[in-house]
């Protein structure tokens, strides 16, 4: 799986591509970041629309950094995502 890092405040965060499937699959990706590891590992996920290339990987390599920390500052904490676990 593809990742990319991304300094955000002074933390490095790895993004991920989620792999969750929406029911806007073909049009909106998820992205989780992720910063620290084991009981300190803080993780925030969010979705996107790309431009350009349409798979996952592809456009996660074709996000700049301004991109990436926009899609940071959109992003929601773990517990409240779907794709990191939540469950009604």
């Amino acid at each position: 799986m593809p990742t990319r890092r991304v300094e955000i405040d002074g933390r490095s965060w790895q993004v991920y591509p989620s792999g969750y499937i929406t029911q806007y699959d073909a049009d909106e990706y998820g992205l989780i970041f992720v910063h620290g590891t084991a009981d300190q590992r803080e993780v925030r996920v969010t979705r996107y629309s790309p431009s350009g290339s349409r798979s996952r990987e592809q456009s996660l390599a074709e996000l700049g950094e301004a991109e990436l920390r926009r899609l940071f500052d959109l992003s929601q904490p773990s517990a409240t995502s779907p794709e990191a676990g939540y469950a009604l």
